[in-house]
């Protein structure tokens, strides 16, 4: 048996996965086969499923692949330390790195859309995309020169990843060219954002934010 570790068996995987995002942007999610990937990554279909029990498999290896390159465009981020300047690098570099995607996303949207579905954001077989979508919100806000209180500050990375999907889904629908309205509206979302959070240190806000972090861990909980 092949080992998953290795070099060679690396480079099948994601010859396996370019095959199956080649077809899936083609022909469709639904239309696309195990069969129809194996024979376009040149491997037999054996060989495909081992290494991806199925489609599903596929497509959460993408999220992890999108968001290994989203990290490493980031990166220059968080070279200052204004919050505002950070988020909107983070968002516009998600951009960057998914537009070449853009009508794939699309396709398989009514999918990940089922909360049912292992392809929703929220299911647990997407936890390690989630997880790594979230730690780009947290180095966001840490060291940057926002102030708030520390229940609001711990809740925020996830808080933040929330607003990153409603963006993505924007993005999804988003047919100008080069995705240009929706970086507009990451140009025009962040500083009203940056505005809102550092206003939760007012002390006729700071009763309201106490009352909604409440209502997180209480859903959460639930």
């Amino acid at each position: 048996m092949p080992d998953k570790r290795t070099s060679k068996a690396t480079q099948t995987r994601a010859t396996i996965v370019d095959a199956a995002m080649t077809l899936f942007r083609a022909g469709g999610y639904d239309a696309t086969t195990m069969r129809a990937i194996a024979d376009e990554a040149g491997v037999s279909l054996g060989n495909a499923y081992y290494y991806f029990s199925g489609k599903e498999e596929l497509v959460q290896a993408f999220y992890d692949q999108i968001q290994v390159e989203h990290a490493a465009a980031a990166e220059s981020a968080y070279a200052t330390p204004v919050f505002a300047e950070r988020l909107r690098a983070v968002m516009e570099s998600f951009i960057d790195v998914a537009e070449p995607f853009h009508d794939f996303g699309g396709q398989f949207f009514s999918n990940a859309a089922d909360p049912r579905s292992p392809l929703s954001p929220f299911s647990e077989e997407s936890a390690p995309a989630r997880e790594a979508s979230t730690a780009l919100m947290r180095r966001a806000v840490e060291g940057s020169d926002l102030r708030v209180a520390p229940a609001l500050r711990e809740e925020l990375p996830d808080l933040l990843w929330l607003l990153h999907m409603g963006v993505v889904l924007f993005w999804v629908y988003d047919d100008s060219a080069g995705q240009r309205r929706t970086r507009t509206l990451v140009a025009g979302l962040v500083p009203i954002v940056d505005r809102s959070i550092r206003l939760t240190r007012l002390p006729l806000v700071r009763g309201l934010v106490d009352d909604g972090l409440g209502l997180v861990r209480q859903l959460r909980g639930a």
